[in-house]
């Protein structure tokens, strides 16, 4: 029995009859075959996860793109791979192994800086690709929208990196919330302090028109894995913004979420910041800590497993997340008044 691929269609010849096998067979093809990545932000921070996840699940990264060049991390995983400092050169080599039909590219990867999410995803469709894009996958909610047009002209799919809903910490609060009683509101606080040093405002995650501002930068996700667990948001208040601090208050569906965001290592805990920690993360529901400082190493290779079977976070997964920041940007704080977060007390 012969198996072709006809017209992007997976097909087998038998007894001179052509058989479509179907959906479901074209997956299971698709995850035994190798499949052809590009890489965009090669020498990120986050890149080398995706490295390793592309290598774990079998696969190849054939080109890479950074305007930086230190990107030794590639020989850990990908020696052969071709590298490229300008994005000219790196859109005209995807094209023409798209022309030649030779290592073309089935997915290109995006670990840049936030503001150019949306550009290089363009970038990823125009060569017949799909994009597999870090968080935020855009800053603002529109351009979600316009992106989804150029799925529908293209046919490819744009799937956004959330690795926290692959999480078991997370995957077991959702579902003691889901099977619990319907009728209870959630009281959550939710404090996230990442010291950074005086490098991180001269880099573009200082910049709001870049990163989108703490908030955006390193909150992101916290507010795509509540509404994923607690719904919709039906108020977003925020009470304090400055260039390393921002807190405020949503009212979810399903929950009530004090929220404070710093990179500013003096709003640590007296008792953190005494251990040398700088870091401290901290979710309570109901005031029950959620544990989920570890079990983080092999998410990117979750969400790679779930992207190439079909399953991956797309576009209106994200929108909800990028709605929350876009707003949060744009607001107008009311003060330290009303439902506010504890460690604000300090700035009044």
């Amino acid at each position: 029995m012969e198996f072709t691929f006809v017209n992007d269609s997976f097909r087998c010849k038998r007894n001179e009859e052509i058989v479509d096998l179907g959906q479901a067979v074209k997956i299971e093809y698709n995850m035994k075959k190798q499949i052809n990545f590009g890489l965009i932000g090669a020498a990120g921070y986050i890149a080398p996860r995706h490295m390793k996840a592309i290598k774990e699940t079998g696969n190849n990264l054939v080109a890479a793109l950074d305007k930086f060049d230190s990107v030794g991390i590639i020989d850990s995983y990908f020696p052969e791979a071709d590298f490229f400092t300008e994005s000219e050169r790196f859109d005209r080599h995807l094209d023409k192994l798209r022309r030649r039909g030779e290592k073309k590219i089935d997915y290109v990867s995006i670990c840049t800086p936030n503001y150019l999410h949306d550009s290089h995803i363009r970038l990823a469709l125009r060569n017949d690709a799909h994009a597999i894009c870090e968080k935020p996958l855009v800053l603002n909610p529109w351009n979600i929208d316009a992106l989804q047009e150029i799925e529908k002209e293209t046919g490819k799919q744009i799937y956004n990196i959330l690795q926290l809903r692959h999480h078991q910490a997370i995957i077991d609060l959702k579902k003691e919330i889901d099977e619990g009683p319907a009728d209870i509101i959630y009281d959550i606080d939710l404090s996230y302090i990442t010291s950074r040093g005086r490098w991180y405002f001269i880099s573009w995650k200082g910049d709001n028109a870049k990163s989108g501002g703490v908030a955006t930068n390193i909150g992101v996700h916290f507010y795509d894995m509540l509404t994923y667990i607690f719904g919709n948001v039906q108020m977003n208040t925020v009470h304090y913004t400055d260039k390393d601090t921002a807190a405020g208050f949503l009212q979810l569906e399903r929950a009530r979420v004090r929220w404070f965001l710093s990179v500013d290592d003096t709003n640590l805990p007296k008792d953190i910041a005494a251990t040398g920690q700088r870091t401290y993360r901290s979710i309570t529901v109901n005031g029950k800590e959620i544990e989920f400082s570890g079990g983080f190493t092999e998410l990117h290779n979750i969400s790679y497993e779930h992207i190439l079977k079909g399953d991956g976070f797309g576009l209106e997964h994200a929108r909800k997340s990028i709605e929350i920041v876009h707003q949060i940007r744009n607001a107008n704080p009311i003060g330290i008044r009303g439902d506010y977060h504890p460690f604000l007390k300090r700035f009044r």
